[in-house]
């Protein structure tokens, strides 16, 4: 006679709950942070499939290129890749903003992925240099900057479209 043992039976809801604890427990010894806190997860999954290294801090710079230069990551998982760059603190003049966007906000990281995600996958992901980005930006940004005073929240933001990451970004995944 064969010894005789029962398989535990989990729910979808303790096999999630067991994920999420093993996630968190991972992210912590690591040193990685929060996995659930904003978009973190998805910027310690790009890393790992772009060879970044992540940050470990939620302020700055999202990972670490492979020559150790800060890079920014922007994510979706609408049906079409954009990228949002909003909550841009106003500055005093139109020159202090462009100073402050080129060396503290935008200008800062060397490259921005941008990328697509569809049921837990990256479906593409595109690069584009800062550069790139504060050519599409700063124009955009001028005419918010210039209509600031009429708003009940003054800061800047502008979602660059798919066409001009497709136009302008190279594809990396």
């Amino acid at each position: 006679m064969s010894p005789s043992f029962t398989i535990p039976v989990t729910t979808p809801e303790q096999q999630y709950q067991e994920l999420f604890e093993q996630m968190y427990e991972l992210c912590d010894a690591q040193n990685w942070g929060d996995p659930f806190s904003y978009a973190r997860s998805r910027e310690i999954h790009l890393a790992g499939l772009l060879g970044h290294s992540v940050a470990d801090d939620y302020s700055g710079a999202d990972a670490y290129d492979e020559n150790d230069r800060p890079v920014e990551y922007k994510s979706t998982i609408g049906k079409k890749l954009t990228a949002t760059y909003n909550g841009i603190s106003v500055q005093e003049t139109w020159e202090k903003q462009v100073k402050y966007l080129r060396e503290e906000k935008i200008g800062k990281y060397h490259h921005h992925f941008f990328a697509r995600y569809h049921l837990g996958k990256v479906v593409e992901v595109y690069r584009m240099t800062a550069q790139q980005v504060l050519d599409i930006l700063v124009p955009n940004l001028k005419r918010q900057f210039e209509s600031t005073s009429n708003r009940k929240d003054p800061r800047l933001g502008y979602t660059i479209p798919n066409k001009l990451i497709r136009q302008y970004g190279v594809q990396v995944l």
